[in-house]
């Protein structure tokens, strides 16, 4: 390996940067009235206090509840890659509306939340993203406020959880398995590797020799190796029947990542479907609001 250059070690560091710290939430740009949906604001805390902005969409005459969450960068409502300067990031505008629209018009009950240091939600652990590692207890306090509601304590629970909110369940059922014993089904759209992620970020810079630099500056700043976030650790110990989709040519990981994390699911009881057509990762994450099809039938079957 040749010695690091100076502008090197500063791509790495602003890399890390951009890994590890969430500085500046995107905005939420819509509310579900704008789709025709009646919604309530409502707040709850997460397993450690922190305070999670969300909104509950009912459904009429309907005792099932789905209960979303989003990847790191986003929000309940989705990504703006529609503006500067989030296109910069991505150019594809991703809306989580058409997917609760979807759910609520086939009859399901909605609660949508915007995890730590994201949204309107509440900053905590310094603004580090920890894709899971610290995010689980936002999941947990999901679970637990609707435990806790006279109304909603009663309803069939489903999770909708992309990406890093997809590795956040995955953390939470194995650490407390105890709150979802009653969870009927998983739908995670793109589980993520941040070891793969970054690994191909780093070979797209010509800095493919430095994953252990980049691990050394995310600890600086707070954060964790990327090694550690991963779902691979902790899908055998997911038991619920598990729905996972990813775009098979996303070119910002690869797929036997995603192949792993499904192969180690700890349920017979899992599909997976490969999107093809694009190589845009975000294109996933509007995979379902175009095509909720499958996703319903998913649920459907496992919340009669």
């Amino acid at each position: 390996m040749t010695q690091i250059t100076e502008a090197q070690l500063e791509a790495i560091k602003g890399l890390a940067q951009g890994l590890t710290r969430v500085d500046h939430p995107t905005p939420v740009l819509e509310v579900p009235s704008d789709y025709d949906m009646k919604f309530e604001n409502v707040s709850f805390t997460s397993m450690d206090g922190i305070s999670l902005s969300a909104w509950y969409i009912p459904a009429e005459n309907s005792n099932k509840l789905i209960i979303c969450n989003h990847p790191m960068t986003f929000n309940r409502s989705g990504f703006p890659g529609h503006l500067e300067p989030w296109s910069a990031f991505s150019d594809v505008r991703v809306n989580f509306h058409k997917v609760y629209k979807a759910l609520h018009d086939a009859g399901y009950n909605i609660l949508t939340y915007d995890l730590r240091n994201h949204g309107k939600s509440d900053s905590a652990d310094n603004n580090v993203c920890g894709v899971g590692l610290l995010e689980y207890q936002d999941v947990i306090g999901a679970i637990q406020y609707v435990q806790g509601h006279h109304q909603l304590k009663n309803m069939t629970v489903g999770l909708f959880n992309p990406c890093a909110g997809g590795d956040a369940a995955m953390v939470a059922m194995t650490k407390h398995p105890e709150y979802f014993e009653g969870i009927k089904a998983f739908v995670c759209p793109q589980p993520a590797s941040m070891h793969i992620m970054s690994q191909v970020t780093l070979n797209g810079m010509g800095l493919g020799d430095y994953l252990d630099l980049l691990d050394e500056e995310q600890v600086k700043l707070g954060g964790f190796k990327s090694s550690e976030m991963s779902p691979h650790h902790y899908a055998p110990n997911v038991k619920i029947p598990t729905f996972i989709i990813q775009v098979k040519d996303d070119v910002w990981t690869i797929p036997d990542d995603v192949q792993t994390t499904y192969d180690l699911i700890g349920t017979q009881d899992k599909k997976l479907f490969w999107i093809e057509g694009t190589t845009k990762r975000f294109d996933g994450y509007n995979y379902f609001g175009e095509n909720p099809e499958m996703m319903i039938e998913w649920f459907d079957r496992y919340m009669k």
